[in-house]
């Protein structure tokens, strides 16, 4: 299976790449500055004069993981403008590039974001449940209205809404990981508020799943079956780093330190992987504990 990825190059595109390799697949990089000297092949796209299209052949399935990362800057007016515009702009090539194609592929795999459903310390949300209506909440939602067009050209769509992905280096997980070993770890916030989880293995897997999986199709809540409140994640955290859970963030300085951007740890949402679980497929770290202690084993 020919697989190619926008956004490739990224945190979790790295992990499917090693994935779908190991797998007897063949992984191509569509980037804006392509690297001919190493072992995948790289094709330049979102420049001008780049016509993917001639370059990549027939392929069997798209993703699209661009975008503009959350977690890196405050977010000012014109962060927030790049955080979705560099989505929409990667989607739009994407689809540009799918219409271009005389055989198009079987499906795309966009990726979205949990951060479509409203805040709640209360609620659990399937991928029926209702959507919220807060800046990420409209990226999202923007962001899957976009990709939904492949669907007009017979394409296959699912739109993978992660939840916080757990890796060593990259994502949330250094962060939230930093005051624990500075041994300054603490509740944040009111620690009620919810974080859905994956490991970052999982949603590769979750990912390669529904490209195999021709019944999987729309939203797909792409988290662990076991999210944890905020207060029982930092303390699993430190219980796997082997360092105290004590001093607590109070929301009040995180406002003020990050502004509108605090609302990444202050506020979460309780998601279920139901259709995933419904298709079934199997997790290999349902367990917040099992899946930080296999990330941060080497420390």
């Amino acid at each position: 299976m020919r697989v190619a990825i926008a956004g490739g190059s990224g945190f979790l595109g790295s992990v499917l790449i090693r994935l779908l390799e190991e797998n007897g697949h063949e992984a191509i990089i569509l980037t804006r500055h392509p690297d001919t000297s190493g072992n995948i092949r790289m094709v330049g796209y979102l420049k001008d004069g780049a016509f993917p299209e001639r370059e990549l052949g027939d392929i069997d399935a798209f993703v699209n993981l661009a975008g503009t990362s959350i977690n890196a800057g405050r977010w000012t007016e014109r962060r927030k403008q790049d955080i979705l515009s560099s989505r929409i702009a990667a989607t739009n090539e994407v689809i540009r590039i799918i219409r271009a194609m005389e055989k198009k592929p079987e499906v795309l795999v966009n990726a979205s974001a949990v951060g479509v459903y409203p805040t709640s310390e209360t609620a659990i949300y399937s991928e029926e449940g209702q959507t919220g209506n807060d800046f990420l909440a409209d990226v999202v939602k923007t962001w899957e209205h976009r990709a939904s067009e492949a669907g007009k050209e017979g394409v296959r769509t699912v739109f993978m809404r992660f939840g916080v992905i757990l890796g060593k280096d990259e994502g949330a997980l250094p962060l939230i990981a930093l005051p624990y070993r500075l041994f300054a770890g603490g509740t944040i916030g009111s620690g009620r508020q919810w974080v859905s989880w994956i490991h970052v293995l999982d949603a590769a897997r979750a990912i390669l799943f529904a490209i195999e999986n021709k019944h999987v199709t729309g939203p797909v809540n792409t988290v662990a079956p076991n999210p944890l409140r905020m207060k029982e994640f930092g303390k699993t955290v430190g219980r796997v780093l082997g360092r105290p859970h004590f001093m607590p963030v109070p929301a009040f300085a995180l406002k003020t330190a990050l502004g509108e951007k605090s609302l990444l740890v202050l506020e979460g949402q309780r998601v279920a992987p139901a259709k995933l679980g419904a298709h079934g497929f199997l997790f290999r770290y349902p367990e917040a504990e099992d899946a930080l202690r296999d990330i941060l084993k080497k420390e």
